[in-house]
């Protein structure tokens, strides 16, 4: 039973791949392409509809379409094996805590590669966040759940990386004396 239970953060992954997917497929109905359907708080939060054909803040739209295969669905799939490796392979030195954290990135990784590959490249996004002129910006790019999903799991798994350096290297520096 040990065995199952190492397995069960992959429902995570395909519970956020399937959050992801009916998010975005309900503001593909409900909401026409670049407008914006609701505002909440004010304009704090928007639910917008618009697409994305490159990664994080629209970096890579201006490359070739052979490149941006290249980079963001062949580069994305080699990412996912790894991490699938990571959290599973014979040498693998996760702790659970960081194999859900894995599962989770792997989700919100599935989510963006999932839109590449079956909605003709274009990323759905629908969240934009007023920033009152944070970084230059009136408005944070515009993201959805697979986004919010990979940049919360990504910090929390290197936070707890850290953590788990610097356990060691106390463990050891007390070890030493």
């Amino acid at each position: 039973m040990k065995n199952v239970k190492k397995f069960f953060p992959l429902l995570l992954s395909f519970g956020i791949l399937l959050m992801d997917q009916l998010s975005k497929n309900w503001i593909v109905a409900h909401i026409p392409e670049d407008t914006v359907g609701y505002s909440l708080f004010g304009d704090f939060l928007r639910i917008v509809h618009v697409t994305n054909n490159a990664v994080a803040f629209s970096l890579g739209s201006s490359l070739s379409q052979n490149i941006r295969s290249v980079l963001f669905i062949l580069v994305p799939i080699l990412v996912l094996c790894f991490i699938l490796y990571l959290m599973y392979g014979k040498d693998s030195e996760v702790t659970p805590y960081q194999r859900w954290l894995l599962a989770a990135f792997l989700g919100g990784g599935m989510g963006n590669l999932w839109d590449r590959l079956f909605r003709g490249f274009q990323v759905v996004d629908f969240m934009e966040n007023r920033v009152y002129g944070l970084f230059g910006l009136e408005f944070w790019p515009v993201w959805n759940l697979a986004d919010a999903t990979l940049v919360i799991s990504g910090c929390l798994l290197l936070l707890s990386m850290l953590a788990k350096s610097l356990h060691s290297r106390s463990k050891n520096s007390k070890n030493e004396h």
